[in-house]
C-alpha cells in the first residue's frame, strides 16, 4: 500500500468512530424498552393532561341523591291503655287524610322525604269488651327536607281560610280553624260541627263534633284526626292528650 491509501484509511476512521459515538449518545438520551409488539418504545411516557382519580378516595355521593328515609313506628302516638279498644294499625295515607272542602291536608308536596299513616280505634274508660267504640284516630306524618314542613303548614292553613262549611252527612258541616298555642313548633285545631244523626240519618238532636290537629315538629308535619264512631261525635276534651303525646313521639324522633 502507497502512502497516499495509508493516509486516506487513517483520515477516514476518525469519521466512523465519532458517528458510532453519536448513535450511541442518542440511544442512552432517549432510553428504551421493549413494547408488546416486540419494537423499541421510549421508556418515559409522555405525561397525560388528566391526572387519574386515586384508587383509595371515596366517590362523593350525587347532591341531587336523597337520604332514605322511614317513619318508624315509635314516631306515632300509642292511646293509652284504658281507653285503646284495638292495637293500632297502618293505613294508607290518602285514606287517613281528612277531606273537606276539597284536599286541604294534601300530601305535602315535592319536599316529601316519606310519609305513613296509622289508624288506632279508642274506647270510653270502663267500657266493657263488647261495645262499640268510641271513635277512631287517624295520623299521619310527612317527613320533608329543606323548609318542607313550613311549607306545608302554611298551604293547609291557607285551604282552610277558604272552607268555612261543607256538605256531608246529611247536612252541613261548620268548620272552624284556630292555632293551638303551646303544641309543637307551630299547630292548628280544626272543630267540625253538624247536627247530630242516627246511622239513617235522622235528626236526633244535639251536634256531633270532630276535631283535626296540624302539627309542626322541626321538619316533620302530623295530621290527628279524631272521628266519632259510624258518624256520631268524637271526644273533645280527648284532643289535648294526643297532641301532647303526638308531640313527644316526634320529638324522640327528629331532634
Amino acid at each position: 500500500m502507497d502512502h497516499r491509501s495509508r493516509r486516506s484509511t487513517v483520515r477516514a476512521r476518525p469519521r466512523v468512530a465519532l458517528g458510532m459515538a453519536l448513535l450511541g449518545a442518542a440511544a442512552l438520551a432517549g432510553g428504551c424498552t421493549t413494547g408488546a409488539d416486540g419494537g423499541r418504545r421510549d421508556a418515559t411516557p409522555t405525561p397525560s393532561a388528566t391526572v387519574p382519580t386515586p384508587t383509595g378516595t371515596t366517590p362523593q355521593p350525587s347532591p341531587t341523591v336523597r337520604a332514605a328515609v322511614t317513619v318508624p313506628t315509635s314516631a306515632f302516638l300509642e292511646l293509652q291503655a284504658e281507653i285503646r279498644k284495638s292495637p293500632r294499625t297502618t293505613t294508607p295515607v290518602a285514606n287517613a287524610l281528612p277531606k273537606l272542602c276539597g284536599q286541604e291536608f294534601g300530601t305535602g308536596g315535592r319536599a316529601v322525604t316519606a310519609s305513613a299513616a296509622m289508624m288506632s280505634v279508642y274506647k270510653r274508660p270502663g267500657d266493657p269488651p263488647e261495645n262499640v267504640p268510641q271513635g277512631t284516630i287517624t295520623q299521619t306524618i310527612f317527613a320533608f327536607e329543606g323548609d318542607g314542613a313550613d311549607a306545608h303548614l302554611r298551604r293547609v292553613r291557607g285551604s282552610l281560610d277558604s272552607c268555612r262549611s261543607f256538605r256531608r252527612w246529611g247536612g252541613t258541616v261548620d268548620v272552624r280553624t284556630r292555632p293551638l298555642p303551646g303544641v309543637g313548633d307551630e299547630a292548628l285545631l280544626v272543630t267540625l260541627r253538624w247536627p247530630q244523626t242516627d246511622l239513617q240519618g235522622n235528626r236526633v238532636g244535639g251536634e256531633a263534633v270532630s276535631q283535626i290537629a296540624v302539627i309542626r315538629v322541626a321538619d316533620v308535619t302530623t295530621v290527628l284526626h279524631d272521628q266519632g264512631w259510624e258518624g256520631t261525635s268524637g271526644d273533645p276534651a280527648l284532643m289535648d292528650d294526643l297532641t301532647r303525646t303526638a308531640v313527644a313521639a316526634l320529638d324522640a324522633w327528629r331532634r
